[in-house]
């Protein structure tokens, strides 16, 4: 798939817009989806407060999961925020793709590696970062010698292979995703009406395979993300 993005550079760095304009409008849709549904709580909550809760209650499940005891309470709100960010940005693209002068300005994030690698290595930075504070240095620094020294090489290979592996999983499944839309609906207008009906019912079939793809992938990286993070913060 051959594409092209618009750049803006700003204090010597390179922007791709394809990706920040996205991304942006991902935040503000969150802000507001989180600000409507948490307006004006009560004891007796209705359809708007439910599933505000719901949304909790599932990422708190998740944190849980990987860290049953008070460990776990630190990560709650990061998960709660990791999987509604990765969750949009999946769906975004499905639903509006922007091509103008040859340059394609709008698109899932996530499908793009330096968007996905950079969410992995941010999670990954985060786990290390607890893991120093929950057991100090010390005690950080022994968990790649257990539960023998000589697994040590392992050990350290192990963090590069979880970063791989959690952001290229992501990237696939979407890139793949957003390049099939894109030959279904080539299919779709090159013939004559045939090709367009038959285009037209594999696009809506694909679109919501994709949504489904797209919230089974966000739950993946976020239920990874905490079991990373519980194995760095949690005593062996």
């Amino acid at each position: 798939m051959n594409e092209s993005y618009p750049y803006l550079n700003l204090f010597g760095l390179r922007f791709n817009l394809a990706n920040d304009i996205p991304i942006l409008v991902t935040a503000i849709l969150i802000f507001i989806l989180v600000f409507w549904l948490s307006r004006k709580p009560s004891l007796r909550p209705k359809m708007k407060q439910n599933v505000l809760e719901w949304i909790i209650d599932f990422t708190n499940g998740i944190v849980k999961g990987a860290m049953p005891g008070e460990e776990g309470n630190r990560f709650q709100l990061l998960a709660f925020v990791l999987f509604l960010f990765i969750f949009i940005n999946n769906q975004i693209g499905l639903f509006l793709q922007v091509d103008m002068g040859g340059k394609t300005w709008f698109r899932s994030p996530t499908s793009s590696p330096v968007i996905t690698m950079s969410l992995a290595m941010m999670v990954l930075l985060l786990s290390h970062y607890f893991g120093v504070a929950f057991k100090g240095f010390k005690g950080y620094l022994k968990g790649y010698v257990s539960p023998l020294a000589f697994l040590a090489p392992i050990n350290i290979l192990e963090e590069f292979t979880n970063f791989i592996t959690l952001a290229m999983r992501l990237y696939g499944n979407i890139f793949a995703g957003e390049v099939l839309l894109l030959l279904i609906q080539q299919f779709a207008f090159s013939g004559g009406i045939v090709s367009f009906g038959a285009g037209f019912l594999l696009e809506m079939v694909w679109q919501g395979f994709s949504v489904f793809i797209g919230s089974i992938q966000a739950y993946v990286f976020v239920t990874l993300g905490m079991v990373y993070t519980s194995h760095k913060v949690l005593a062996e």
